[in-house]
């Protein structure tokens, strides 16, 4: 038998580098860990990174973002380092990936809403959730169309004598406009329904957990509502809104898993997620949930906090929920790696006690430190909650008797 070569099927993983500013309003710290975040967003989207640059502006190229020596440094590197992508992590505008497409023919140039979009869509799992991805999609490409076909020839000369490129552009304009028409159509029917739905949920009291994306809500939703729910240790692992009915302190309740929040997210992807939002605005209580163990922390709650309010939900009953007590890093300890793998209770504990009398409990009510991993302190941030929920609960139910309900376990739950 001839020997036949033998060819892997396997799919190469993308590679990519990433660019970015450091300007006046965003100084050398903060661009690093803008950085830091998108070269997060790259993994998640299944890209590796192979190199960081960075350039100092007062503001970006209008051309090509960055300034002409940084062009020819990032070309001068792929002749030896070819990749697949570059990534910037700022918008561009047209004419900026007109131009950068031109200079890096045969490298995707991506920006940081574009590469959010990408995994949207590929995390997307109900109907919903597509169409508003696809809506997202379309409305960040139609002022973008311009570049796709540059590629075509196009004549010069007087009235009438526009060329194919040209027309090619127009059809394409009015076939993106059309589906955007038609998906909106979609969603706005998707969205009544929703709304019926919850019309018929609205005599229990409503739960949503909110906050920047990975801190870890799905965890959270796992250890209160005793369920199977999709965590993943990356950038949007969920981005549909799941809800699960949970009986605390003896009386039943909603509780919604919803997409998390990040810095710059796409306007338009915010817009077509209105229906998802609305899980949150219309919710009774918000579980702000935050990764303590991240160094910008303060800034994420910020990010959120700024949401909430464009989208009519700042005045929510809310409950602080720090969590990761698990990976929290006291400034004393030197060596995070091995904190981390002799993790232990009395750890656990001692960052607790630590925390508890920082400033972050200071002048602030229904504030609470948890490791939804390991279940350390669920049962305040239970009794927190519970507290919260009989008393949106006896103003629906004033004469509510959980005895005479035996549909529910009035038991409660397992305190873990």
């Amino acid at each position: 038998m001839l020997n036949s070569p033998i060819f892997s099927t396997a799919k190469q993983q993308e590679t990519a580098i990433l660019v970015g500013l450091i300007t006046q309003k965003q100084n050398a710290e903060r661009t690093k860990e803008y950085l830091d975040e998108l070269n997060f967003l790259a993994t998640t989207a299944g890209v590796i990174t192979k190199r960081v640059f960075t350039q100092r502006l007062e503001r970006a190229d209008n051309k090509t973002f960055v300034g002409k020596g940084k062009l020819e440094e990032i070309k001068t590197w792929l002749i030896d380092n070819p990749v697949d992508s570059i990534i910037f992590d700022d918008d561009l505008t047209a004419p900026q990936v007109r131009n950068l497409e031109a200079t890096f023919q045969d490298i995707k140039i991506l920006d940081r809403s574009l590469l959010i979009l990408n995994i949207f869509s590929q995390r997307a799992r109900t109907d919903q959730s597509k169409r508003q991805v696809e809506l997202a999609q379309y409305q960040y490409l139609l002022p973008r169309l311009t570049r796709m076909w540059s590629h075509l020839s196009r004549q010069k000369g007087g009235i009438g004598m526009r060329g194919p490129g040209e027309k090619e552009l127009e059809t394409d304009k009015r076939i993106v406009k059309d589906r955007i028409s038609f998906l909106k159509d979609k969603l706005e029917l998707i969205d009544k329904q929703s709304v019926t739905r919850r019309k018929e949920r609205s005599q229990l009291v409503r739960v949503a957990l909110v906050g920047y994306t990975n801190v870890g809500k799905s965890t959270l939703m796992r250890r209160l509502a005793k369920t199977d729910v999709f965590a993943e240790n990356k950038l949007f692992a969920t981005i549909d809104s799941t809800v699960r009915k949970v009986v605390l302190g003896n009386i039943p309740f909603l509780l919604t898993d919803t997409v998390g929040f990040i810095r710059k997210l796409p306007t338009p992807l915010i817009e077509s997620f209105k229906s998802t939002l609305d899980e949150i605005r219309e919710a009774d209580i918000l579980v702000h949930v935050v990764d303590i163990s991240h160094p910008s922390f303060e800034e994420q709650i910020e990010v959120v906090n700024v949401t909430l309010a464009s989208i009519g939900a700042s005045d929510k009953s809310m409950v602080l929920v720090f969590n990761k007590l698990d990976l929290f890093k006291p400034e004393s300890e030197e060596n995070l790696d091995e904190h981390l793998e002799t993790i232990t209770e009395v750890d656990l504990q001692r960052n607790l006690e630590k925390l508890k009398n920082s400033y972050l409990t200071k002048n602030t009510e229904n504030v609470v430190f948890i490791s939804a991993e390991y279940k350390e302190n669920l049962s305040e941030l239970r009794n927190i909650l519970m507290h919260k929920i009989q008393e949106k609960h006896f103003l629906i139910y004033p004469n509510w008797d959980p005895t005479q309900n035996p549909m529910y376990d009035w038991q409660g739950v397992e305190q873990n």
